[in-house]
This record gives C-alpha cells, structure tokens and sequence, in this order.
C-alpha cells in the first residue's frame, strides 16, 4: 500500500512569504519570519537559518525557532560532504538524528527532544550561502511539492541576501569616495 503526504504548503503560503522576501527592509526579521512561518506551517519543533562565512568556511546560525540556546551553540556545525545538504546541494532528510551516522551531535539532538531533519541548500547560482533546516520531534514525511516550494523559497532568500552584500559594498565604497578630496575625484565620477 502507497502512503500518500498530504501537502501542508499551497500557493497562497508560497505567495505571502515570496511577497514578504522581496519586500522586508530588515533581514534579521525576514529570517524570524520565516523560521516561525515554516514551524507553524509543518508542525515543527524547530527551524533555523544558518549562512555560510566565507573567510571562517563555517556555518553561523541567523535565525532559529523553537530550539534551546543549548542545542543551537552546541558547537561548529560539522559538514560531511558526502551527504550535507551544503555539498550535495540538494534537500537532505535525516529520518532518526539520534541513530544517524552522519550526525556530528545525536545526544544533543536526543536531549534537544529532535528526531528528525530536513536540510535545504540556501543557492545562489552554484554557491551554497547557507542552509535551512527544519527539525521534527517524531519522523515526518514530506510531500515532494512541499520540499520543491521550500526550496524556490531558499533559492529567493539567496538573491536577497546577494543583494544585501552587494548594497553593503556599494555602501562602503560610497563612504570611502565620500573622504576622498573632490580634486583628486575629477574625472572618476
């Protein structure tokens, strides 16, 4: 016997939370929003968004829901390239965080009361900028749709955030040619 997942995101979700990535000022409460709209949407005991620095090669955490202070700093976020959502650059699911392998922390995900993980690559064109996870305190099956929505969305979020780093070097280019002596200007501008 087939188990059909039913859908949990439509269009009309898919929409507002398109409309609010192109449209919010504040990233910091973009990513809030979003962490708490997939918790609400999917029954999730957590979400996080976590963007990769370049120059430390390591995962930070920006925005989380529903998880402890202990379990989001419990340490470096390990990636295995084999199977991280962040190498593969497709969705991983983790069904049992506890029994896994390829989990870095288990009695952290144990104590944390987390049994499962969705991990979805944050792309911009072919880079990984981060990582969005959602994790479950029982297995959870999702529908295909479901996973493929969530990703656009972290495909969307990318582009924000590109264009958020690109406004910032713009920003500090603008301040140093702000100290620059006009004289010394003419001709650039």
């Amino acid at each position: 016997m087939i188990r059909q997942v039913e859908r949990k995101f439509y269009l009309k979700e898919f929409k507002a939370i398109s409309r609010a990535i192109s449209n919010y000022e504040d990233l910091n409460l973009l990513f809030t929003h979003i962490v708490e709209g997939l918790c609400r949407t999917f029954s999730l005991k957590g979400c996080c968004i976590m963007l990769f620095d370049e120059r430390e090669k390591q995962l930070f955490r920006v925005a989380s829901h529903g998880l402890s202070d202990a379990y989001t700093g419990k340490g470096p976020v390990v990636m295995d390239e084999k199977y991280s959502a962040f190498f593969t650059k497709e969705p991983v699911y983790i069904e049992d965080m506890q029994a896994s392998p390829l989990m870095h922390y288990p009695e952290a995900a144990r104590q944390e009361g987390i049994k499962s993980m969705l991990s979805v690559p944050i792309l911009y064109r072919k880079n990984v900028v981060g990582l969005l996870r959602m994790y479950t305190d029982q297995v959870q099956e999702y529908h295909e749709e479901d996973v493929d929505s969530i990703s656009t969305l972290a495909l969307q979020l990318a582009v924000v955030l590109e264009k958020n780093g690109l406004k910032n070097f713009l920003d500090g280019v603008k301040t140093v040619l702000g100290n620059i002596p006009p004289r010394l200007l003419k001709g650039l501008c």
